[in-house]
């Protein structure tokens, strides 16, 4: 169950990632064509303003297709088209007319071509194969050819459709750490809130409700008390808790190596802290996170920080193990894959959104578009690291599930 939750909760990031990028995109007057949760074949669509919503049957995230996010070239017309010339090469003419239009970048006469090879096609008897690619294709080049096409947009519009979905993982990664610094986590206490099943602390009579009060006879705060049992290097420990009115003392008992650190196996409640200081704690947080990503990054470069690297596998198992310790572990895991999915997307790579800023940002230098063979071939170089990224990932995954 723990798994389906993890999956579910994955899906849930991604989602909310195609969210940013949909909210944005249509408040700037790019409206997008497709808004969909989930994967194709679709279970379920419908159009509302121009839009197709719809539910996937892969329920793993959403996506949507924003219009025109390349400038239309000449290759554009070739794949839709191939099918129905093979079937009726009499469209050849007008394909022809459509092709040298756009290299020429004369988009009225592309239009009118258009609209030209649409009626000639509807005449024609193609196969219904042929038909569905080319009006694919025709439609995608009208999308293109439109006035709130992606390409078209003023450079910061067009860097603020791509940044918003890294942008709404960020937000919802701030969103949950503030919540759970307000609630029970933002402060720990002396009070017991659990203790582990065949643990040190078990085995020593220690409760869920103590309230602990000194280790080896000296008194100790809500911050003292996990450094103590660290330092303690194994040797016996012995507490003084407060439970129902009376200082019990428990037997000595010696901590166990566990993760690097020496652990009794309890946790410490938390008590909730105000709204300011919670957000606050949530900034410095994502902050050092993100920190700590980069430089994990640039240990990969170096060699060094390959086992830093996860697949979906590592993420899905790690959901799955927060899950089991609890709704809290499982929200603040959530929002650690959430802020990781915004930065991994900012990598300047295409076709990472990191690249699509970068090439904005650069076409808007210019003054002129970048050609899409430069396009296509840094592409591959991006697709290239990131299947080489989840190889890694998924190698080490297979290594820490064995």
């Amino acid at each position: 169950m723990t798994i389906f939750v993890a999956i579910v909760g994955l899906g849930f990031l991604v989602l909310i990632h195609e969210l940013g990028h949909f909210t944005v995109s249509l408040a700037l007057g790019m409206r997008p064509r497709r808004f969909y949760v989930g994967f194709p074949p679709a279970i379920w669509k419908t159009t509302r303003g121009g839009i197709e919503y719809g539910i996937g049957a892969i329920p793993l995230g959403g996506f949507v297709k924003i219009p025109g996010m390349h400038r239309p070239a000449p290759v554009d017309v070739d794949a839709g088209t191939s099918r129905a010339l093979q079937e009726d090469p009499s469209l050849g003419g007008a394909v022809s007319r459509l092709r040298n239009a756009l290299a020429a970048d004369d988009h009225d006469a592309a239009r009118d071509t258009l609209h030209v090879l649409r009626t000639l096609a509807a005449e024609r008897p193609l196969s219904p194969a042929a038909s569905t690619a080319l009006t694919k294709s025709l439609d995608d080049l009208e999308d293109a050819l439109g006035p709130d096409a992606y390409w078209r947009a003023k450079t910061w519009k067009r860097v603020a459709v791509i940044a918003a979905g890294p942008a709404a993982n960020i937000l919802l990664a701030l969103v949950l750490f503030t919540g759970l610094y307000m609630t029970s986590v933002g402060r720990a206490t002396t009070t017991v809130e659990s203790v582990s099943a065949g643990s040190p602390a078990t085995k020593a009579g220690l409760r869920s409700g103590d309230t602990i009060v000194s280790i080896n006879d000296e008194h100790v705060g809500a911050g003292d008390i996990a450094q103590s049992i660290a330092s303690s290097d194994g040797k016996p420990l012995t507490l003084m808790v407060a439970r129902d009115g009376t200082l019990v003392v428990l037997p000595a008992t010696s901590a166990r190596l566990s993760d690097g650190r020496y652990r009794l196996g309890f946790v410490l409640a938390g008590e909730g802290l105000p709204f300011p200081q919670a957000a606050g704690e949530s900034l410095s947080l994502t902050w050092r996170v993100t920190r700590e990503i980069g430089a994990s990054l640039g240990r990969l470069v170096t060699g060094s920080g390959r086992k830093d690297i996860s697949s979906p596998v590592g993420i899905v198992q790690g959901s799955s193990d927060a899950a089991k310790q609890g709704t809290e572990s499982f929200l603040f895991v959530l929002g650690l894959i959430s802020l990781s999915i915004a930065l991994l997307n900012l990598l300047p790579l295409l076709p990472l959104d990191g690249g699509h800023i970068v090439f904005a940002v650069a076409e808007g230098v210019r003054g002129r578009a970048v050609r899409r063979e430069i396009y296509e071939r840094v592409s591959v170089v991006g697709i290239g690291i990131v299947l080489l990224l989840f190889v890694i990932g998924l190698t080490n995954d297979i290594g820490r599930l064995s």
